[in-house]
């Protein structure tokens, strides 16, 4: 295990983007990058979707293992944690920024593309039919062909328009398998305290706290969070504070000790307390199911 999850920035090939990239999976998985190992795990500041195209194997984001084969996407939104495994399995990444799929969106299309890559809404696996995957597999050609082929003035902008158009058809498909339409009016509340939520809840771990800075009342806050995923804000909550301590748990350049103090708590006996009562496991057999 290396001694800390390693940070993974948007770096491209091109120096004329500083927003998009596509890459063969064959290439992440053979290749021998001198900041990271690309199977291990590590975080990234940017999105991905990850479409398999041949093979089969297995891909692991925010420490759950997830089994693929042609079809198979994955959406991984910034700062998740993933590792590759070893195989011969194909595909294509496309890799982006925030602005490059932004820009000049409005915020219906911006709201659609938080739903599609918030693992809380919804997998971050989407598994194609036969007929889905053809039709996604012709805008990723039509992609790959501007990305690596035609490389002229409009190129960019027209990527950029391809990729909202597959991420579109990405959530055409999610919506059949998941209602969102349903619950529009509370999706944008829950993604703002989500977010609020990543930021503060080593500080903050009281529902009080999130329905004040939303300008709302501790129960519509549960109202929103059963309505979108089921649970109580206080278990959302929570939720997510264990999944940023796991991250820490695999830094072992960090003691028990430091990591309780950095995760809010005053005393190592009250972490070690909430983090086995949220995971079944201590943090020590965590680190060790994790090598």
């Amino acid at each position: 295990m290396e001694t800390e999850i390693k940070e993974i920035h948007f770096n491209t090939k091109s120096a004329k983007n500083d927003f998009f990239d596509l890459v063969d999976l064959e290439d992440v998985l053979n290749k021998k990058p001198k900041n990271h190992n690309q199977f291990e795990y590590h975080r990234i500041s940017f999105y991905v979707i990850l479409i398999m195209t041949e093979q089969e194997g297995k891909h692991c984001i925010n420490f759950k293992d997830y089994p693929f084969k042609k079809g198979t996407v994955f959406n991984l939104r910034k700062n998740s944690i993933h590792k590759f495994y070893k195989s011969n399995a194909k595909g294509k990444l496309l890799v982006f920024t925030e602005d490059f799929i932004i820009r000049n969106s409005d915020k219906t299309q911006k709201l659609q593309l938080l739903q599609l890559f918030n693992e809380m809404l919804a997998s971050s696996k989407l598994q194609l039919t036969n007929s889905d995957y053809v039709e996604i597999e012709k805008v990723l050609h039509q992609i790959s062909k501007e990305f690596s082929t035609i490389k002229d003035n409009f190129s960019l902008e027209i990527i950029r328009s391809l990729t909202q158009v597959l991420i579109l058809q990405l959530f055409r498909v999610k919506s059949k398998m998941v209602s969102f339409s349903g619950k529009l009016k509370y999706h944008a509340k829950f993604l703002r305290l989500h977010d609020l939520i990543e930021k503060e809840c080593f500080t903050n771990k009281k529902v009080t706290y999130y329905a004040t800075k939303m300008g709302v009342t501790p129960k519509s806050l549960n109202i929103i969070t059963k309505e979108i995923i089921g649970k109580r804000t206080k278990s959302f909550i929570d939720e997510v504070v264990i999944f940023k301590i796991k991250g820490l748990l695999l830094n072992n350049q960090l003691s028990y000790s430091e990591i309780a103090y950095q995760a809010g708590f005053n005393e190592p006996t009250n972490f070690f307390k909430y983090f086995k009562k949220r995971t079944g496991l201590t943090p020590k057999q965590f680190q060790e199911s994790n090598p």
